[in-house]
């Protein structure tokens, strides 16, 4: 778990919570913390905790590796809790994606639980709260209590049995939404007074139905689920230290176990957006397609690009565990792509513009079958076939009539080799359009070893199969698209016009023909490539996953 290096390194043995620094004890700790043992074995327990409200991104696959790796490194487990608690935003399609990606990245949460699981527990809670005097009903509207000092609530006193009965006509559905809240009477670290506990919601959950018209909050349920699931290390992101005293706070107040919270920094990148609200802005203007659009950085969406978890998950652990905020360039990324691809893409050929080539002298009377090494470093991964007949194609930037200085590849007196089948071919016309454009060539060959050779060897196609393939660059052109000084426009002005590219037309060779959606290969010289799921039986699209190195012109 090389990830875990630093932050790690202090964290707390199950049972020993007390001994975090910032840890709050009160009277009953030492007992809650002898039964939390007695029930966990001393195991430690972690979780991962989405709303399922959209779709997980590439800073959620740090805090899936994070939760499920530091389990698994000390021989615990990890839950896959949904914090379902807000109603109106969450959808079935929600839930099947962030598991569906979980296990992508090659994990099985111990057990797929709900807040919602939860809700009567929590509600029997929210009631003994107000028995201690530490919880109220206030009427105070939402936007009375924005921005940073709204006015005290003149509820905060009013007496026990009276909250309790309006909670209960909460709960009954005798207040319209935003009439009445339960609120915490505690001060938080950044200010904040009473935080709210629940509010009403007249929205059907997915899960209970019409059985509630009160929802708890996050900060009153995350605690209290971590305590329910003897959580010992919980774990979240540097934005939720202010909410660490009311995780405390609600516990002790409750006199049930207690976790301990762990914050570390965010991943982002640069070049990217990854907020659920801007990328639906980005579906809703047309510049980009949907959630798994291969430009987003969205795990379904690096997934139908071609990365594959094994890549996600090594970048992880380089980024590692740090308290800060890190922000990395999408290259050590494609990075890490690279490593893993190189090893397990097998390679093809395919010409993305291509020129038609005539072999006038071919040596045989029908085309000959060429074993071509799925990995050219290591033939013992094996060979696939491809037909070598008098027409082929070749990239059309292979080929120059005028060449520049340096050039290596086809021209008037420069042959070049085709990879692969042991020949090398020599110009002899160049046919050309009414337009003066070139449209084909016609050639000699020879056996590569029965004369000099070639500067350069070239990848071509021959009796191909036509299929789409879809160029992606960066969707925006600046490193920081959502900072007003780098881009006062806002981030829909900073799209790049140049970030899909579609060859509707390209032709590859035969070797990919039964390739299934997600199939990985290195078309040769051009780059690593993914079959998308737009792929019908008789027309292959392919994703370009990442280019064979890093563009240099590219930070």
């Amino acid at each position: 778990m090389e990830q875990l290096r630093g932050e790690a390194l202090k964290f707390h043995k199950p049972g020993e919570n007390y001994k975090t620094p910032g840890y709050v004890t009160t009277p009953h700790t030492m007992d809650l913390l002898k039964q939390h043992l007695e029930i966990t074995g001393g195991q430690v327990r972690t979780r991962f905790p989405p709303e399922p409200n959209g779709i997980l991104h590439i800073g959620h696959a740090k805090a899936i590796n994070f939760n499920f790796g530091y389990a698994k490194a000390n021989n615990g487990i990890c839950f896959l809790r949904f914090d379902d608690t807000n109603p109106e935003k969450e959808e079935a399609k929600f839930f099947t994606a962030i598991c569906d990606m979980v296990a992508w990245l090659g994990y099985t949460p111990y057990k797929v639980t709900y807040a919602s699981d939860y809700f009567d527990q929590l509600y029997a809670w929210a009631i003994e709260l107000i028995h201690r005097g530490q919880a109220y009903v206030c009427h105070q509207r939402g936007e009375e209590l924005k921005g940073h000092n709204p006015p005290p609530s003149p509820w905060r006193d009013r007496p026990v049995e009276e909250s309790l009965l309006l909670f209960e006509a909460m709960r009954r559905g005798k207040f319209a939404e935003g009439e009445a809240t339960l609120r915490m009477k505690l001060v938080m670290e950044d200010g904040k007074m009473d935080p709210v506990a629940y509010r009403i919601k007249y929205t059907p959950h997915h899960r209970t139905g019409d059985t509630w018209c009160i929802y708890p909050t996050y900060d009153y349920t995350h605690c209290l689920c971590d305590s329910i699931e003897h959580i010992t290390h919980s774990l979240c992101t540097k934005e939720f230290q202010a909410r660490r005293s009311s995780y405390f706070w609600l516990c002790n107040a409750l006199d049930v176990y207690c976790p301990v919270q762990w914050e570390y920094g965010r991943l982002n990148l640069h070049y990217a957006v990854v907020s659920k609200r801007k990328i639906l802005q980005l579906v809703a203007a047309g510049a980009v397609r949907d959630w798994d659009d291969p430009r987003l950085f969205t795990l379904t969406a690096l997934q139908r690009r071609g990365f594959p978890p094994e890549a996600i998950n090594n970048f992880c652990a380089r980024v590692g565990v740090t308290v800060s905020q890190t922000t990395m360039e999408p290259h050590l990324l494609e990075a890490c792509v690279r490593d893993v691809l190189n090893d397990t893409a097998p390679r093809a050929m395919a010409v993305l513009e291509p020129l038609q080539v005539t072999i006038t002298n071919f040596p045989a009377v029908k085309s000959l079958d060429i074993q071509v090494p799925n990995f050219p470093a290591d033939e013992t991964k094996g060979f696939h076939q491809v037909p070598f007949g008098s027409i082929v194609f070749i990239e059309r930037t292979d080929f120059k009539e005028e060449p520049e200085p340096g050039y290596k590849r086809l021209a008037w007196g420069q042959p070049a080799g085709l990879r692969h089948t042991g020949y090398v071919i020599e110009l002899q016309h160049v046919i050309k359009g009414p337009s003066g454009c070139v449209e084909s060539l016609e050639v000699t060959c020879r056996r590569a070893d029965a004369g000099e050779k070639p500067k350069a060897f070239i990848h071509w196609v021959s009796q191909p199969l036509t299929c789409e393939i879809r160029l992606y660059e960066r969707l925006f052109q600046h490193k920081n698209p959502e900072d007003p000084a780098e881009v006062p426009g806002g981030f829909l002005s900073d799209l790049n016009p140049a970030s899909l590219q579609v060859v509707e037309a390209a032709l590859v060779d035969c070797s990919v023909a039964l390739a299934k959606p997600f199939d990985k290969f290195q078309f040769e010289r051009l780059g690593y490539f993914s079959v998308d799921p737009d792929s019908s039986q008789g027309q292959l699209v392919f994703n370009r996953t990442v280019t064979l190195r890093e563009d240099p012109g590219k930070v």
